[in-house]
């Protein structure tokens, strides 16, 4: 099972700048609303756009959808864990949580 990471560590990774956060939505999900920063990567898209969206294997990377009940986000991190991602963590709680801390996110589709 991939490490866990909660709200408020993820922030303090986010606001330093130290974490690629995923996105495992994707879509309309990720257009309407995600985490700052945060670059779309679906399950079936992993083995195909991981390399070129993910460069760094030893980078720490956090995958997250919607809340504890999404499957997306363990997926999506066994997925690039199985690719030799080595520092792969899982806001379990997702972006509903999120949001309902009220914390900001961002809209709008991915620009690479």
């Amino acid at each position: 099972m991939t490490a866990l990471i909660n709200r408020e560590q993820l922030r303090a990774e986010i606001e330093a700048g130290v974490v690629t956060v995923i996105d495992a939505l994707g879509g309309e999900y990720y257009a309407k609303q995600h985490l700052p920063g945060a670059i779309p990567l679906v399950e079936n898209e992993v083995a195909e756009q991981a390399a070129a969206l993910l460069p760094s294997k030893t980078a720490l990377i956090v995958t997250y959808c919607s809340n504890p009940a999404c499957p997306n986000s363990q997926r999506v991190a066994d997925k690039l864990t199985a690719l030799g991602y080595a520092n792969v963590r899982k806001y379990r709680e997702g972006i509903e949580d999120w949001t309902n801390a009220g914390l900001p996110t961002e809209s709008g589709p991915f620009a690479s």
